[in-house]
């Protein structure tokens, strides 16, 4: 089963339907709010866990610089209320689960694109 690492953009309503529905998932909101994205994504290696943010930046640390990466859920949702970002979440975990592990997948305008 895929766990998750929330960077502190995507909210707490995603993190709570997470854990609500059994995965396993920690929030950086609860471990350090500041924390440096490679940092995530080095916690996120060690920890076999995909992060899942808003923060386009991690695209340039895993495709410009090569960092090593569990798989990257980014969502481009700017104007999404935290239900929103949760029912999405749902959705693409109920439809591609097994094809986003390990992937950088993009989130935008209605359609999701899984990257190797």
């Amino acid at each position: 089963m895929l766990k998750f690492i929330l960077d502190a953009g995507v909210g707490k309503k995603v993190h709570t339907f997470l854990t609500n529905t059994g995965f396993d998932a920690i929030s950086i909101l609860d471990i350090d709010p500041s924390m440096p994205d490679s940092d995530i994504l080095s916690i996120a290696e060690q920890e076999q866990r995909m992060v899942i943010t808003m923060d386009k930046d991690f695209g340039e640390l895993v495709y410009r610089s090569g960092q090593q990466h569990y798989g990257v859920l980014l969502l481009r949702l700017e104007d999404a209320s935290g239900s929103e970002k949760a029912e999405i979440v749902s959705i693409i975990l109920n439809e591609y689960a097994s094809e986003i592990e390990g992937k950088f997948s993009v989130f935008q305008n209605g359609r999701l694109r899984i990257r190797q």
